[in-house]
């Protein structure tokens, strides 16, 4: 029975510090009325203040001008400046489905032998991912447009577009040869 009174009192002490402390917080929030005119004129002092002074701007450069005089020029940006030839010439199809070993560059392709004999060899190209391919005279590899021109016994000859420079294209001729093993 003493157990129970003693927590009968705890709870009830607790319950009273709980309804002193509220009852203390809310006496602390509100205010009185003497607070309301103290706080608008606090308002009022600040407002009557003299704002701060503003950075002065900063100084701006005067600029020489510049007059363009070129008018009787060739124009940079025309297409008879970009393609000499007026747009003949070589240049690569965008036109042409790419086959699968364009995705690769040319040295990293492999010849690692041929099939066949005479005009009908076929050479045989292992590409980075290690999938073997049959090339023909025809076929296009590595990343510069090279079309395939002869394929022999120990390499296949090819010509690549490059571009020259000026907005053009040039012709190059490259090799991949038989790998020795």
């Amino acid at each position: 029975m003493d157990r129970n009174r003693s927590a009968l009192a705890v709870r009830w002490l607790a319950a009273s510090f709980l309804v002193l402390a509220l009852g203390a917080c809310g006496r602390s929030v509100s205010s009185t009325p003497g607070d309301a005119p103290n706080l608008e004129k606090w308002v009022a002092d600040v407002r009557a203040r003299p704002a701060p002074p503003l950075d002065p701007l900063p100084v701006m450069q005067q600029f020489e001008t510049f007059e363009y005089a070129a008018q009787d020029m060739r124009d940079p940006f025309s297409d008879a400046w970009n393609n000499p030839d007026g747009g003949a010439g070589l240049r690569p199809d965008p036109n042409r489905r790419k086959e699968p070993l364009e995705q690769y560059p040319l040295d990293s392709l492999d010849m690692v032998g041929t099939i066949g004999t005479g005009s009908g060899l076929i050479a045989l190209v292992m590409a980075p991912d290690r999938v073997t391919h049959r090339i023909r005279p025809g076929a296009y590899l590595g990343q510069s447009d090279g079309r395939v021109t002869s394929v022999r016994e120990d390499r296949i000859e090819l010509v690549e577009l490059v571009p020259d420079g000026a907005g053009g294209w040039l012709e190059r001729p490259a090799s991949i040869a038989l790998e020795d093993q």
